[in-house]
């Protein structure tokens, strides 16, 4: 008798269905940072290589859609601040993480009226999000100040405010390296200031 070792159909189905899921919310994601308005489905399906019904089958809505890509984006926002403290010193960890902070704020260029709604009706909780983002700024102050490498006058909702200011007055495209000039200033604001 003979054994197979590959694993049974429906396991392979499973893997199948959750690697199609994260192909429509990776491909999600990137449609919706470049876009200026909101894209179709059957563009987001496309740009998945998958067919419009295997993304319904996933995101029966657009709403589930939405919702999925600004959790999926809060949680690697979340998640970034504690896995770049582990490959980098506090204050490069911190402009790295300001980036994946630009990036979170670009994918919401082409769900802003879906992401609206949302808000507007309770769908979506954004007290739940400012908590997770200003508790990963947290860890990284905390991290900094500890190795005397971020001044320890500042909070993260000081950091978040100015973050907010610099990506919405480089909002529009072609301003991306005036945003990166423009975090740079505000990391070299947030140095130790020598004892006087």
């Amino acid at each position: 008798m003979t054994s197979d070792s590959s694993p049974p159909v429906h396991q392979q189905l499973r893997a199948d269905a959750a690697r199609n899921r994260e192909s429509v919310l990776a491909a999600a994601t990137r449609v919706f940072a470049a876009a200026d308005a909101e894209p179709s489905m059957r563009e987001i399906a496309r740009r998945a290589g998958v067919g419009v019904a295997t993304l319904y089958r996933h995101f029966p809505t657009r709403e589930a859609l939405v919702d999925a890509v600004y959790q999926d984006q809060v949680v690697r926002l979340s998640t970034g601040a504690r896995t770049l403290l582990e490959a980098h010193p506090p204050a490069r960890a911190l402009r790295l993480w300001m980036d994946l902070f630009a990036d979170w704020l670009a994918t919401k260029h082409g769900m802003t009226d879906t992401l609206l709604a949302m808000v507007d009706t309770g769908e979506i909780s954004l007290a739940h999000s400012r908590r997770e983002l200003l508790s990963a700024i947290t860890t990284i102050l905390d991290a900094g100040a500890a190795a005397d490498e971020i001044r320890t006058d500042t909070s993260a909702e000081d950091i978040a405010t100015a973050l907010l200011g610099i990506l919405a007055a480089c909002d529009k495209r072609g301003h991306r390296a005036q945003a990166q000039r423009l975090l740079d200033l505000l990391m070299d604001g947030l140095k130790p200031q020598p004892a006087s």
